[in-house]
């Protein structure tokens, strides 16, 4: 704007210096006095004649609507408040003398419609309320003394009604802008809260890049007046640098812990590889289990790292289990033979049951334990069930055996011999209790004597039964 201005002052000043060239011989200083033939010019649009007597001149005084040249050659501009002095003219046709001081009068016109212009449009050239009182306040002090002819009081007033429209400009601008600043403070302030709540989060990368969404946010809105701007920015970067704080601290923890758990699984990668060419396979693979456990247990570094340690780790297992698993495929095929041959024992131990003659049995079984242990191991899978097979025929045995040691103990004899006493004893009591309430004819408790003395002498048989068998094997 302020270019625009300098352009329309510099070809305004260049019109006006043609001018001034062009006239400059004919203009004298005021009150000089000149010879000549009054003339008259009007604008134009005025539509008025080129002669028009005014009777406060005399018959000489060439006069216009806004201003004359007098036959001294002064020359005058008529206001509300009356003529004014505006110059002299020392040579040439008044005609000449009018329109020199017209043009000035035109220059003036000229800004004051640039200004109007710039004042009611928008765009580059727009200008603003406050450029455009400065403006028409320098213009107002020039038309009121200028030394121009022109209706310079209707100028003033124009000037005057585009001030009022400046101010009511610099007021909506001035409403608009609180209402801006208010809103923008709103912005900035929504901005500040949410920087201070993603400040306490621990989602690193989706907290770090919304705080910096914020941040362009920040900087596209508008600034705030006075210290406001200044206070919530405050706040603004406080709960950036706290965040990015909290995230340093966080990462140089967790370099620390990666470190360790690094140098651990290097550990566990060293004996791994200490373990790989053991030909221990029981205890060798049951350690492997405890580093896999391990292992697990110790945590994850970077994935590229982790990677590399896995690869390393891994290959040191698989170079014992490879080696151990080759071995036991070559005994794989010794075992199930081995099996055969067992089962073959078990059928032919299995054939002493029931057991008869402990003794006998217990010869047989061991020649039967001597040829299994010479056979060797079977597979894994069918060792607990064959093995069974001869425990049970070892328990068959074994538990004859005790039977036959308990009817030796005379104690045992002695308890068997007072349990059949007793129940022949209970029985014949039984029995008289019996008859006795059939002769007074009770036969309900005859009834329930006769059953007492059936299930007795079940009893009594079993009893009886065990201690012939005791007294046979005696």
């Amino acid at each position: 704007m302020e270019a625009d201005d300098e352009m329309f002052n510099q070809w305004l000043g260049a019109v006006n210096d043609d001018i001034a060239a062009a006239f400059e011989p004919f203009v004298l200083p005021a009150g000089l006095p000149v010879s000549g033939t009054p003339s008259y010019v009007g604008y134009p649009n005025q539509n008025l004649p080129h002669y028009a007597p005014d009777a406060r001149s005399g018959p000489g005084d060439a006069v216009l609507s806004w201003g004359r040249v007098a036959e001294d050659g002064v020359v005058y501009v008529r206001t509300a408040d009356g003529e004014r002095r505006v110059g002299a003219w020392a040579a040439g046709s008044p005609d000449e003398a009018l329109a020199y001081y017209q043009s000035t009068f035109d220059g003036l016109k000229a800004e004051v419609d640039l200004v109007a212009h710039r004042l009611q449009t928008g765009g580059p050239s727009a200008l603003s309320p406050k450029d455009a009182l400065d403006k028409i306040a320098k213009l107002r002090e020039q038309v009121v003394s200028a030394n121009a002819i022109g209706d310079l009081e209707g100028l003033a007033t124009r000037l005057d009604s585009l001030a009022k429209v400046a101010k009511q400009r610099r007021a909506e601008n001035k409403a608009a802008n609180e209402k801006l600043q208010r809103q923008a403070r709103d912005a900035k302030e929504a901005l500040a809260v949410e920087a201070e709540r993603l400040a306490q989060s621990n989602d690193w990368r989706a907290a770090g890049n919304r705080l910096e969404a914020l941040l362009k946010m920040w900087k596209a809105a508008p600034r705030l007046d006075g210290d406001s701007d200044d206070e919530l920015w405050f706040r603004m970067s406080q709960a950036r640098s706290l965040f990015a704080k909290r995230r340093k601290h966080y990462f140089a923890e967790l370099d620390a812990q990666r470190a360790e758990i690094r140098f651990h699984k290097e550990r566990l990668i060293a004996e791994a590889e200490s373990l790989s060419d053991s030909r221990a396979w029981n205890s060798t693979a049951a350690r492997f289990r405890d580093l896999m456990n391990e292992w697990k247990a110790a945590g994850r570094v970077q994935r590229e790292i982790e990677d590399d340690l896995w690869k390393r780790f891994k290959a040191a297992m698989d170079t014992f289990f490879q080696a151990r698993n080759a071995v036991l495929d070559e005994r794989s095929g010794a075992e199930r033979e081995n099996l055969v041959a067992k089962e073959a024992l078990a059928v032919e131990a299995e054939a002493l049951l029931p057991i008869t003659d402990h003794r006998a049995a217990r010869t047989v079984l061991r020649s039967i334990n001597e040829r299994w242990e010479a056979i060797g191991n079977v597979p894994r899978d069918a060792r607990q069930r064959i093995e069974g097979r001869l425990h049970t025929v070892e328990r068959a045995i074994s538990d004859a055996e005790a039977t036959e040691l308990s009817w030796r103990d005379p104690e045992k004899r002695a308890r068997a011999e007072a349990t059949v006493e007793q129940l022949r004893a209970a029985i014949a009591k039984l029995e008289a209790q019996e008859e006795k309430a059939r002769a007074a004819g009770w036969e309900e408790k005859a009834a329930e004597a006769e059953a007492a003395i059936a299930l007795r002498q079940e009893w009594l048989a079993e009893a009886e039964k065990a201690l012939e068998e005791n007294t046979r094997r005696r």
